[in-house]
């Protein structure tokens, strides 16, 4: 594994205040990037290869290239909205190192000459939205925020905006619709948020470990940067591991290392030797591995090849004691209850697939309802307004695909139980009833 980049200095006490990030060196890159022309600063982010860490995985320097030129007011978001169960990697880069999300931030604005800009963070992150005021107001009054920065010719302005718990304002359209002060609702696309984002002007959107990441792309150069990882996977990639192992946390890691490494050598496998039943490997929302997929390496390729995402780049690890069934009926619980309405796939396919689990809990499920079940993920994806129904979808219908034995195992084992109960109470019933009438 590569040095670290995103978490370098990442526990010394203090480095989320200015002094001792500039002691660090901190706001070196974006004294460099402030004198190469947007467009070489572009073709540089471009050439290192970094991919989106959000979700989806865009190439971000694609992405900033798509902004359009012209003196119309454009913006950089950052999605600091980590609501994805998981997924907690942004919030320590956020509490321990704020000002590297910001110098990012500023380089990025920069090569879009971007003068607004905006961090929307988590509603729950109150601590975190507290310590990056702290870190804007320090970077504000040090003159790397304001007028003419750093001697420039550049003007840029940063606010934090926060969110009110919402998971949908995860989705970028939603976000910015929460950002105007709107109900965050997802967008139809096209317009994408490049030519037509936040109140209408072009918009470049990205996470909060893509944009801390752009420092290190500035001090090690495009090449340099991509020769860490491996090919369509550059750089290093910070993994939030939790669920049945004996170590969970964040780790930075260089992507295209071994998953089993991760898991086991990393965050040390399941407790007490048990059996890895399946794991998600990009947060909730991604289908499910198995144990015979663990050798595979972690990065976008690989990942996808295997059928699944990296996604967020969180993996969760579930164990041979764990429920299917149980996990299926917590993910058609969140998701259902997150889906905003806004369109019937995702309205009434998450709804009708948590109704289903329910059934099988209750004991008055029948195989013939997990036929129906997997039909109805199939229906949801890629019929929705946003990602929200797939990220249900995709996970639940993979379980079902995976372990069809257990959930029949489970309707059988639940009716037989419902049953006994009920021949109980109408036992109970007619012994009460024979002696009312003798």
């Amino acid at each position: 594994m590569t040095d670290t980049l995103l978490f370098t200095n990442i526990d010394e006490p203090g480095l989320n205040t200015i002094d001792v990030y500039l002691a660090r060196g901190g706001y070196e890159q974006l004294g460099r990037a402030l004198k190469m022309e947007r467009e070489d600063l572009i073709t540089e982010l471009s050439g290192s290869g970094l991919r989106g860490r959000g979700g989806a995985g865009f190439p971000m320097g694609r992405k900033a290239s798509f902004i359009p030129k012209g003196d119309m007011q454009k913006y950089v978001v950052c999605n600091a909205d980590e609501s994805e169960p998981g997924t907690f990697k942004d919030r320590e880069l956020i509490q321990k190192n704020p000002h590297q999300l910001i110098e990012g931030l500023i380089i990025a604005a920069y090569a879009i000459d971007a003068t607004i800009n905006y961090i929307y963070i988590r509603g729950e992150y109150d601590q975190q939205a507290d310590i990056l005021d702290a870190a804007i107001a320090e970077a504000r009054e040090r003159g790397f925020l304001g007028e003419k920065i750093l001697g420039s010719d550049f003007s840029v302005q940063l606010e934090l905006s926060r969110g009110a718990g919402a998971y949908i304002c995860g989705e970028e359209t939603g976000l910015l619709d929460s950002l105007e002060g709107k109900r965050g609702n997802p967008r139809l696309k096209p317009p994408f948020p490049a030519n037509e984002g936040l109140f209408n002007g072009p918009t470049l959107i990205n996470n909060v470990e893509t944009l801390s990441a752009i420092p290190s792309i500035i001090k090690l150069g495009a090449e340099g940067y991509a020769a860490i990882g491996v090919k369509d996977s550059s750089g290093t990639k910070l993994v939030s591991i939790s669920g049945n192992v004996e170590r969970p946390g964040n780790y930075e890691i260089e992507l295209g290392t071994s998953s089993r490494e991760l898991i086991y050598d990393l965050a040390g496998g399941p407790v007490d030797g048990r059996a890895i039943k399946c794991w998600f490997p990009g947060g909730s929302s991604t289908p499910v591995l198995t144990a015979d997929d663990l050798d595979i390496g972690y990065d976008y390729d690989s990942i996808a090849a295997a059928g699944s995402m990296l996604g967020s780049g969180a993996i969760i690890v579930v164990d041979e004691t764990q429920s299917v069934v149980e996990l299926a009926y917590k993910l058609a619980k969140f998701y259902s209850h997150e889906s905003c309405g806004k369109c019937t796939p995702c309205r009434e396919g998450t709804a009708w697939t948590f109704h289903m689990v329910e059934r099988i809990k209750e004991g008055t499920a029948t195989p013939m309802d997990l036929d129906i079940m997997a039909a109805v993920q199939e229906q949801i994806i890629g019929h929705c307004l946003c990602v929200l129904g797939d990220a249900m979808a995709m996970p639940i219908g993979s379980l079902i695909a995976k372990f069809r034995d257990e959930f029949e195992a489970e309707i059988e084992t639940n009716r037989n139980e419902r049953e006994r109960k009920l021949a109980e109470e109408f036992a109970a019933a007619e012994v009460e009833i024979e002696g009312i009438s003798a």
